[in-house]
């Protein structure tokens, strides 16, 4: 007999501590970046890291407030959707990125553990489950630092080993 058992195979404390383990890794590769090429090298067209590296600050930030509150917003500097970059240097970066990261550490726990299953609508776009959308913030981070890797190599520099979060 084939049932299924519906099993919770991760804590909301583990699903924390998978994303910040993104993130601080994120934050690694944001850090080998040489200043200039932050915000000036690309490969085929595609955007800057410093460009990339905003879209996954300003989704995190608005993401977990929004999941919180209901309200899919972050500060005007760190808007995810915003075609300027208001960060301009790589100091400022890691400000910014460090700053987010004590706002998803202080509102997490305000999430009740009913509310990882509810079905949310992300930035008012994408309609999913509060679990799936975290899982997506961090899916999102991850391709796109795959995406630095691929920066740094070619700038020839050594990216951070990708398996130590």
């Amino acid at each position: 007999m084939n049932t299924t058992v519906n099993t919770p195979v991760i804590t909301a404390d583990g699903l924390l501590k998978n994303w910040q383990g993104h993130r601080g890794l994120s934050r690694r590769v944001l850090e080998a970046f040489p200043e200039k090429e932050l915000f000036e090298f690309s490969i085929g067209g595609m955007r800057t890291y410093a460009q990339l590296a905003g879209e996954m600050l300003g989704l995190a930030s608005a993401g977990i407030n929004g999941i919180v509150t209901g309200k899919w917003e972050t500060r005007p500097e760190w808007n995810p959707f915003s075609e300027t970059l208001a960060i301009k240097t790589k100091a400022e970066f890691l400000a910014a990125w460090d700053s987010v990261t004590e706002q998803i550490n202080e509102l997490w726990p305000q999430i009740p553990a009913e509310h990882f299953n509810e079905t949310v609508n992300a930035y008012g776009l994408y309609s999913n489950t509060v679990t799936n959308t975290i899982v997506y913030l961090s899916d999102n981070e991850v391709h796109h630092r795959g995406q630095g890797y691929v920066y740094l190599r070619a700038l020839g520099i050594e990216p951070p080993a990708f398996w130590e979060r």
